[in-house]
């Protein structure tokens, strides 16, 4: 079996590579390492699997590929490679959000539609839910994004359903509740706030901190990837929560000070336009149809990021 990884050298992509190498698999996995972030982090998300036999690591960007070409042999792709972040997302560099997260994404599938892939999980977002007063989030809920990024995820998300309800390739979404662990992106709350109390930095929050979250650890992301493309279900969307209730940052900023055995030193900031007050999964569905259950909770998530980001700032 060959698995195709889109943004392989990321955070989630590199943590999937791992786990499905362990498991004695081929994979394939493609990565153009955007300027978002450091390429050197993005490399050593890479140091452990790089040199393994079976894998196949091409660097590209996506767009300039014979996609068909591509995806001779493969029978799963795991489309991991989007642009991040929703502060960004605003004004013209929405364009770069188009190309990355949407017109990337209906070229995969019209690829993945002249191919015999046995299934094609995207990687969607908790940000389609946008602000709402339903919680937890369903897969039912209305959808209403409030940033540019949101609309992208949830536009490629649609081409992912319709792909399969038109050509029948066999597509999962899966909605990441705001995903923490080791290779966390630089620009995600947990690494800055865990980089800022270890380098006796100031913390700024947006917002009071009484924002809340269902925090995932990125492990049980992966499991959910993995469940999703052996499952018989195609043309589905699930929610992927973490293990615990949501809680506020401020709450979240408590446990670390805890762990690190250090006080942050916490500046508030107005909120940022796009950013979601709250986000809950309601995980009865995943639970249900794919046998998921999430296994690490955030304490222990916390101190494995902990661990791994005194060795990238030591």
């Amino acid at each position: 079996m060959a698995h195709l990884i889109t943004g392989v050298a990321g955070f989630i992509g590199s943590n999937l590579a791992e786990e499905l190498l362990t498991r004695g698999e081929k994979v394939i996995g493609v990565d153009c390492f955007t300027d978002y972030y450091s390429r050197k982090l993005k490399e050593k998300n890479l140091e452990s699997i790089i040199k393994d036999k079976n894998f196949n690591f091409i660097e590209a960007n996506l767009l300039d590929l014979d996609l068909v070409d591509l995806l001779k042999g493969v029978d799963y792709i795991y489309h991991q490679a989007a642009q991040a972040g929703v502060r960004a997302s605003w004004g013209s560099n929405f364009d770069i959000y188009t190309d990355s997260n949407i017109r990337l994404t209906q070229q995969l599938l019209e690829a993945a539609k002249e191919s015999n892939i046995k299934k094609f999980i995207y990687a969607s977002s908790s940000s389609v839910y946008g602000n709402t007063d339903q919680l937890p989030m369903r897969e039912n809920n209305y959808l209403q994004p409030v940033s540019p990024y949101g609309v992208s995820k949830l536009a490629a998300e649609n081409l992912c359903y319709l792909y399969w309800k038109n050509f029948g390739v066999p597509t999962i979404s899966l909605r990441y509740f705001t995903v923490f662990g080791e290779r966390q992106r630089p620009d995600m709350a947990f690494h800055i706030f865990i980089k800022a109390i270890l380098q006796g930095e100031k913390l700024r929050i947006f917002g009071d901190g009484e924002q809340s979250r269902n925090f995932t650890y990125v492990g049980d992301i992966v499991e959910a990837n993995i469940l999703a493309a052996l499952s018989d279900l195609e043309g589905e969307i699930f929610n992927v929560g973490g293990a615990g209730e949501r809680i506020t940052l401020n709450q979240a900023i408590d446990i670390i000070e805890d762990i690190i055995g250090k006080k942050a030193n916490c500046e508030y900031k107005a909120v940022a336009k796009g950013d979601v007050k709250h986000t809950e999964a309601d995980e009865s569905k995943i639970r249900k149809k794919l046998a998921y259950q999430s296994k690490i909770d955030l304490k222990e998530g916390l101190k494995r990021e902990i661990q791994w980001l005194k060795r990238i700032y030591k």
